[in-house]
C-alpha cells in the first residue's frame, strides 16, 4: 500500500465532501448529546474530518499513509477546533482508543477493503463494536461490489475525475478467487501514476456486512445507494451501510 501515496497531492479533490454526504453525517451526528465524537477510519487527509470539526464535532482520524496523514495534520495545525489524528491502523486501534467512547465511526473512500482477511474483517467488525458507545453508529461506504465483481473478468469502477486528474480503478479476480485491487491517476497530459498494484481486497457486500455485523453484536442495519438515503438496489453503483 505504499504507493498509495502517489493519490496525496489530488485527494481531496478526487473524494470531495458533498453537500448530500455531510448532511447525511450531521442528520445522524445531530441525534447524540454534544459534542459527539466521531472517528475517522483511514481517513485520508482529513478533509471530511475537518468539515466535521467545524461543526463543533469533537473528532478523531486515523490513517497510515505518511503523505496523507502530514495533509490531515496541517489542517489541524491552523485550527484551533477539537480535531487530531494518530497514526494507527485499524488493527492497533482497540489497543489504543477508548472503549465505548465514540457516537460514530465512519470508514469512507472504500478503503475497509484492504482490510482483505475473512478474520481480521470479523475483527474489524468487533472492534468498531467495542469502540462505539451504546446506540453508536458504524458507517461504511463502499461500491456496490454485487454489480461490479460478478465473475472472473477483470472489471472497471466508475472512475473518479477532477479538473486537473482521473482515478481509474479496476477489480481483477484470480482463478482461485482471490480479489485485487489496480488503481492508476491519469493526468491531464495523460501521464499515468500508479496507486494501487494487484492489492488484494475483502469486496463487502451487502450479505457480508449483514453477516458480520451480527456476529460482531450489532443489531441493525440500513442500506443506502447513496447519500441522498435512495434505496439501495442491486443496480446501485455505491452501497452505504448504517449499522448500529
Amino acid at each position: 500500500m505504499d504507493i498509495y501515496q502517489n493519490i496525496s497531492e489530488y485527494y481531496d479533490e478526487l473524494y470531495p465532501v458533498s453537500a448530500e454526504q455531510k448532511k447525511f453525517y450531521t442528520d445522524i451526528l445531530n441525534s447524540y448529546a454534544k459534542p459527539a465524537k466521531v472517528l475517522g477510519l483511514n481517513c485520508g487527509t482529513g478533509n471530511f474530518e475537518y468539515s466535521l470539526a467545524k461543526e463543533d464535532y469533537d473528532v478523531t482520524g486515523l490513517e497510515t499513509i505518511p503523505d496523507l496523514l502530514a495533509s490531515a495534520n496541517r489542517k489541524r495545525w491552523t485550527q484551533t477546533m477539537s480535531m487530531r489524528f494518530f497514526n494507527m491502523s485499524t488493527l492497533e486501534m482497540a489497543r489504543f482508543l477508548g472503549k465505548k467512547f465514540y457516537n460514530l465511526i465512519s470508514v469512507r473512500d472504500s478503503r475497509v477493503v484492504f482490510t482483505h482477511d475473512k478474520t481480521l474483517m470479523n475483527k474489524f467488525f468487533y472492534d468498531c463494536h467495542e469502540l462505539l458507545s451504546d446506540g453508536g453508529s458504524l458507517i461504511i461506504v463502499l461500491p456496490n461490489f454485487e454489480k461490479f465483481v460478478p465473475a472472473q473478468e477483470p472489471v472497471e469502477l466508475p472512475a473518479r475525475e477532477s479538473i486537473r486528474v482521473s482515478l481509474f480503478t479496476r477489480i481483477v479476480t484470480d482463478p482461485d478467487g482471490q480479489v485485487y485491487e489496480e488503481q492508476v491517476l491519469e493526468s491531464g497530459n495523460g501521464k499515468m501514476q500508479t496507486v494501487t498494484s494487484h492489492a488484494p481486497i475483502f469486496p463487502l457486500t451487502k450479505t457480508d456486512i449483514s453477516e458480520l455485523a451480527k456476529k460482531s453484536g450489532f443489531s441493525k442495519i440500513d442500506f443506502y445507494g447513496d447519500f441522498s438515503k435512495s434505496e439501495f438496489t442491486k443496480d446501485c453503483d455505491e452501497l452505504i451501510a448504517v449499522i448500529r
